[in-house]
């Protein structure tokens, strides 16, 4: 991994390094945000498993270069080395993640479900 694709040290870094990594459109960042066997549900109740089919799910949703608004993070529900993170979009979704506590003390995604719930007027 280069430089800027630093390793979150806390497990709420990995929302906004994703805001910032797929407004660059760098879809090797993306994939450093996710342990290398991660799944990720992609909609439609599809399921990309592990680190190649999770980047060719996001070097499919860049290509259209879409803009993302910074998320407001929920607290972080942490149990020894995991922990359950959730974003509220700005247009009401609301997201669900586990993460865990790598080795060196950083945090990856290994479950991610970007689109749990819609908020009622959102």
């Amino acid at each position: 991994m280069s430089n800027r694709h630093q390793p979150a040290q806390a497990p709420e870094d990995l929302a906004k390094f994703f805001v910032s990594r797929a407004n660059d459109g760098d879809v090797d960042g993306l994939v450093a945000l996710y342990e290398p066997d991660a799944v990720l549900s992609t909609g439609k109740g599809e399921v990309a498993r592990g680190a190649e089919a999770i980047r060719r799910f996001y070097a499919s949703l860049l290509e259209k270069r879409p803009h993302l608004e910074p998320n407001e993070q929920q607290p972080t529900l942490l149990n020894g080395g995991l922990a359950l993170t959730s974003s509220r979009l700005a247009n009401g979704v609301v997201t669900a993640e586990v993460a865990r506590r790598q080795p060196d003390g950083s945090w990856r995604w290994c479950i991610d479900h970007p689109r749990i719930a819609k908020e009622a007027g959102g």
